[in-house]
């Protein structure tokens, strides 16, 4: 009996295209739970580090030269002083308080004009968002002689920018005014002066909870000199380092200083 022939022909092969075609069973929506899932995740997370870890601010004066630059981008740690919570009044405690020379991001005390003079503030934002030095802490006694910065009496190193202008001049308000409650009489630290000037104040004692700041660039800086005292609670951060640094007079990117920490 004859061997039954065997098959030996290559099936066809399948088309690409009715391959694409078959059926492969149910396709996944294109908003699937879980996709959803993790786009909540990945936007909670972001929320979360916007709020309470880390917040993006710019420079846009020439009140802290040299240390930071008009266009200067900074990354702000704003858990370390108490984060703040957004379109809120409130503030979460934080593991620590500004230090005596650091760098502060805070919100200003409220910047009013005065009637007839010339105003130093911006009218359309009585309390700006503003970066400065804290010079000096709750507890602090600081007073200012001849443009030199004293704490405590103790003289303070002509760094920071704060050596006189050659156009500056030791000039009075009535922006100097508020000075006079704080005012530290009959000390060690001789008398505060009938008028204060812009390089002649003081002494002045830092109330609890508060800080004394100045720009680095003190001729010109809208600093505590004019609206005063900032309470700690209106601290928002301190600055970590620069990530984008641009120049607006040349029109150009300052990439030397991307990434330049913040001292």
């Amino acid at each position: 009996m004859a061997a039954k022939k065997r098959n030996t022909r290559t099936p066809p092969k399948r088309s690409v295209v009715a391959a694409a075609r078959s059926p492969r069973g149910p396709r996944e929506p294109l908003f699937s739970r879980a996709s959803l899932t993790s786009l909540a995740s990945a936007v909670a997370i972001f929320i979360f580090i916007r709020i309470f870890l880390i917040a993006a601010y710019h420079i846009p004066s020439e009140s802290m030269e040299p240390t930071l630059l008009v266009g200067d981008f900074l990354f702000v740690d704003e858990l370390s002083y108490g984060p703040h919570i957004p379109f809120t009044n409130l503030k979460l405690p934080g593991f620590t308080t500004p230090k005596r020379g650091s760098i502060v991001v805070y919100e200003s005390p409220p910047q009013h004009c005065i009637p007839n003079t010339s105003c130093p503030f911006s009218p359309d934002d009585p309390t700006p968002i503003v970066v400065k030095r804290a010079v000096g802490v709750a507890g602090d006694t600081l007073y200012m002689r001849q443009g030199m910065l004293y704490v405590n009496g103790i003289a303070q190193r002509q760094g920071f920018g704060a050596s006189p202008a050659p156009l500056a001049q030791d000039d009075s308000s009535p922006y100097y005014g508020w000075q006079h409650r704080f005012e530290v009489k009959g000390s060690r630290f001789g008398s505060p002066p009938a008028t204060p000037s812009h390089d002649n104040w003081g002494p002045l004692l830092v109330p609890p909870a508060h800080l004394m700041s100045m720009g680095d660039n003190r001729y010109e800086s809208v600093d505590g000199r004019y609206y005063g005292f900032a309470p700690l609670a209106n601290v928002r951060g301190r600055p970590l380092f620069i990530y984008f640094s641009f120049d607006t007079q040349d029109w150009k990117i300052r990439f030397n200083r991307f990434f330049m920490l913040i001292r």
